[in-house]
């Protein structure tokens, strides 16, 4: 595949990974804000709106609106566009790169909601009695995948330097 594809491939999963995160996060606020907790599979899936507007699993939704829109949309911007920015100078791809592209989707959405919002719609919980996840949506997901990517190519690549 050539570099134009290799692109397009990129802005495609930009694509499908924020607009999956729209559609599903208009679909939670049309039909779950209203309504009671929805339980799946014996309990292990649960659907029920929360607005959070602090970060990870609510951290710092109590802080003043001042510093939350500073380290939350300022700083997130500012993060998203320095990871982009290096990634294009040191001229990244394979994994790592879509790793960073999962990374920076998931990131942006959320970001689009905070600025457009004053907060983050998440609606998903997973679990298997009291064990369960936070409260997350479709662009938590594409984070925390970008990541293990990236943290999971780390990990190969300081293995084979060992070998």
């Amino acid at each position: 595949m050539g570099q134009v594809g290799k692109r397009l491939a990129l802005l495609m999963l930009v694509i499908a990974t924020v607009g999956c995160d729209r559609v599903t996060k208009h679909f939670a606020a049309a039909t779950l804000a209203e309504g009671p907790t929805r339980s799946f599979m014996a309990d292990t899936i649960r659907l029920e709106y929360i607005e959070n507007t602090g970060a990870f699993l609510g951290l710092g939704a109590s802080w003043p609106v001042e510093v939350r829109a500073g380290l939350f949309i300022v700083g997130n911007a500012l993060l998203l566009l320095t990871i982009v920015v290096t990634a294009i100078r040191r001229r990244w791809s394979g994994p790592v790169l879509v790793g960073l592209t999962l990374f920076v989707a998931g990131g942006a959405s959320n970001l689009a909601d905070r600025v457009t919002r004053g907060s983050v719609i998440d609606f998903m919980n997973i679990g298997v009695g009291p064990l369960r996840t936070g409260i997350f949506n479709v662009a938590d997901t594409a984070i925390m995948l970008g990541v293990a990517m990236v943290v999971f190519v780390g990990f190969r690549s300081s293995d084979d330097a060992r070998t």
